[in-house]
């Protein structure tokens, strides 16, 4: 994908907030939403620095175009104040597909659990995946209720499990890919053409319940433990938008296996990777009764993801298997190899063996109620605008 002239860092815009350094949102990224005003019905929209613009059927070229500083006509009637706005779930997610791309993740799970062989031999060469809950998608800033579930006895081995409310609550920081383009059932995406399906990127928290997985995930994969709820951000940056920051697909150690043919081009070697940066920041509720911001956790590089975007979805449709336009595809925790970029609790504390401590002589080894999950994300490069993913926010509740 090349650069147009809606990357044009000079590019500014006749709202003034979008001409602001640091924001997430100039004209140069103008990311699709879903938002109500007031109230009011639902509508399409653009996020422009501090609000949201009402898109009428434009592309994100004509909306570059109608935004400029340049255009002598603002329609200031169609502009909107954040605080005056609802965000929605960007699109009706039909499917949702989770995997687990980032081998440095993988990787340190494994060692948890199979010291001896912490990646099954499956691993590198297939992105895994599994098919998540997409009715229980929620919007950011939606709360999240504590599920319960199967627990097995932490103090009898050989016990019988027993039903309660889960005692090891974690986040995920992941980065989504919406589908723009269906493909036909019987008929697969070739990895050349993967591209031309995938629509923009959001941010993603696939909430988990550690301890009803650990029981219910042999030998079919988790299911209670991940489906009561996960949050993504409201805003879809678009990979037109993203296109400044596209580069090589992480290159595999040496001894590793190439992908296979299906799974491997030329432009997914060069291209294939995306360079943002994901952040995961917290806050608990003693935090915000003192007024103590939120401290960061951890922070990664998606380009360092074993498996890209488009070998995903070359894959998931290599057996016919048809995506349709809002179905949502997300990467499985992002995690690079040191110990501040490992993107959930479970890696962090290892699992429950070294807790966080926090300023307020709190510590954590999983989530309590009341702690709050901020993920954040961003692209920068030297001679182009930055643009950033917003936030995707959660509380957990009783």
């Amino acid at each position: 994908m090349s650069y147009d002239e809606t990357h044009d860092p000079s590019l500014e815009s006749w709202v003034e907030s979008a001409n602001r350094r640091g924001t997430d949102f100039p004209i140069q990224n103008l990311p699709f939403c879903r938002f109500s005003h007031r109230g009011a019905a639902a509508r399409k929209g653009t996020r422009i620095g501090d609000f949201v613009f009402a898109v009428e059927d434009e592309t994100r070229a004509g909306l570059s175009r109608i935004l400029r500083a340049a255009n002598p006509a603002p329609p200031r009637d169609r502009l909107y104040p954040m605080d005056e706005c609802t965000l929605l779930v960007p699109f009706e997610i039909g499917d949702y597909t989770d995997f687990y791309a980032s081998i440095f993740h993988a990787t340190n799970v494994g060692s948890m659990f199979r010291p001896g062989q912490p990646l099954l031999p499956n691993y590198k060469y297939l992105p895994i995946g599994y098919h998540g809950r997409a009715s229980s998608i929620v919007v950011s800033g939606t709360a999240i209720q504590r599920p319960s579930g199967q627990l097995q006895s932490e103090l009898r081995e050989g016990a019988p499990p027993v039903y309660a409310a889960s005692r090891q609550m974690d986040y995920e920081c992941e980065l989504g890919c919406f589908i723009g383009r269906e493909n036909r059932l019987g008929e697969p995406v070739p990895i050349e053409q993967a591209e031309d399906h995938m629509l923009g990127v959001c941010l993603v928290n696939d909430w988990s319940a550690r301890d009803i997985q650990r029981w219910e995930y042999q030998p079919l994969g988790p299911f209670l433990s991940k489906s009561f709820a996960t949050t993504i951000s409201p805003w879809v940056v678009t990979m037109e938008a993203l296109a400044p920051f596209r580069v090589p697909r992480y290159q595999r150690p040496e001894g590793d296996p190439a992908p296979l043919a299906h799974l491997d081009c030329e432009s997914d070697r060069l291209r294939g990777g995306i360079a943002l940066t994901l952040e995961v920041w917290f806050s608990t509720a003693q935090m915000r009764a003192e007024n103590i911001a939120p401290v960061r956790l951890s922070h990664a590089k998606f380009e360092q993801m074993y498996w890209t975007f488009a070998q995903m979805l070359a894959h998931h449709t290599s057996n016919g298997c048809n995506l349709r336009p809002g179905d949502l595809l997300a990467s499985g925790t992002v995690s690079g190899p040191g110990k501040d970029e490992r993107g959930c609790l479970l890696e962090l504390s290892w699992r429950g063996t070294e807790p966080i401590s926090l300023a307020t002589g709190e510590s954590r080894k999983f989530l309590e109620d009341g702690d709050e999950v901020i993920l954040r994300g961003h692209a920068e490069r030297e001679g182009f605008r930055r643009i950033g993913l917003g936030e995707c926010r959660g509380t957990l509740i009783k």
